[in-house]
């Protein structure tokens, strides 16, 4: 009995907040997975990122937001443990800048409790461009390099890959809410992409002559980095296409009203009348 009163009380309060929109801005950090990375987690792989948010407000249980974030990822080779991984001797780094936008679900009613978690989940875009250093430690963007053969006559069935990408983000976080205008909270986000080429590696290897030919010694350098030993295997796995790459996104937030909330007075009201009914209880 009393949970159903209790979900009475949630459903005649959950307007009381009411509809105001929030400027959000998070900061933390950014993790790559993929061909460059043997295990799905690893701190050497953090780099810094960062997002805003404009968030509807609802005021109920669903609201709604767009976002545009920055993020940095990296993998390289040198911190895998297989020889095999270690001989190949890749690296990547990549700006990433997304667009997207999610629907939250708070789990506790934000008009009765100062602190809740949520679940969101969305679509949106992503733009990325993978680059590396050479010997000469010389920035050198990978796609156009075909390093896999992408978009080369003699392999037809590799079409280059686009450098704007689909993304659906997932994720939970929790917030704190204080003076009815700031909320504090933490947020983590994973991505999930629809490219294995966030890291410019995916299948295997080509004949490196026809490399050469088509896209210069330096694409034959990028493409295999074991100091010393020339590549010969064509044909070799080089990547792991079964298994798309990913990203997450995690950090701490503040958030802002935009204007002011109608129903301050009316919320204070609602949290000490609910908090009087549950001693009763």
């Amino acid at each position: 009995m009393m949970r159903f009163q209790l979900l009475i009380f949630f459903f005649i309060t959950s307007t009381a907040i009411g509809q105001v929109w929030q400027a959000e801005l998070m900061t933390g950090a950014a993790h790559y997975s993929g061909d460059l990375a043997e295990n799905q987690f690893s701190i050497k792989r953090l780099r810094p990122g960062a997002m805003f948010n404009l968030r509807y407000f609802s005021g109920d249980f669903i609201n709604v937001r767009a976002g545009f974030g920055w993020f940095r990822l990296a993998g390289h080779d040198k911190y895998n443990s297989k020889p095999a991984l270690k001989n190949r001797n890749l690296s990547f780094q990549s700006n990433v800048f997304e667009f997207n936008v999610c629907g939250e679900m708070n789990i506790l009613d934000p008009a009765v409790y100062y602190a809740y978690p949520y679940f969101f989940a969305g679509a949106g875009l992503f733009y990325f461009n993978p680059y590396t250093y050479d010997k000469d430690n010389k920035k050198i963007f990978l796609p156009p390099l075909s390093t896999e053969g992408q978009g080369l006559a003699e392999y037809p069935d590799r079409k280059k890959y686009s450098l704007v990408q689909f993304c659906i983000p997932l994720g939970f976080g929790g917030k704190l809410n204080f003076k009815d205008k700031w909320e504090l909270g933490y947020e983590f986000g994973y991505r999930v992409i629809f490219t294995d080429y966030l890291d410019d590696v995916s299948k295997t290897y080509i004949d490196m002559e026809v490399l050469a030919a088509r896209k210069g010694n330096k694409a034959v350098e990028l493409a295999y980095r074991k100091e010393g030993v020339p590549f010969s295997e064509t044909g070799e796995p080089r990547g792991n296409s079964s298994v798309r790459d990913s990203y997450f996104f995690s950090g701490v937030k503040l958030a802002v009203n935009l204007e002011q909330n109608k129903n301050k007075k009316k919320n204070t009201e609602k949290r000490k009348h609910f908090d009087k009914w549950y001693k009763k209880q």
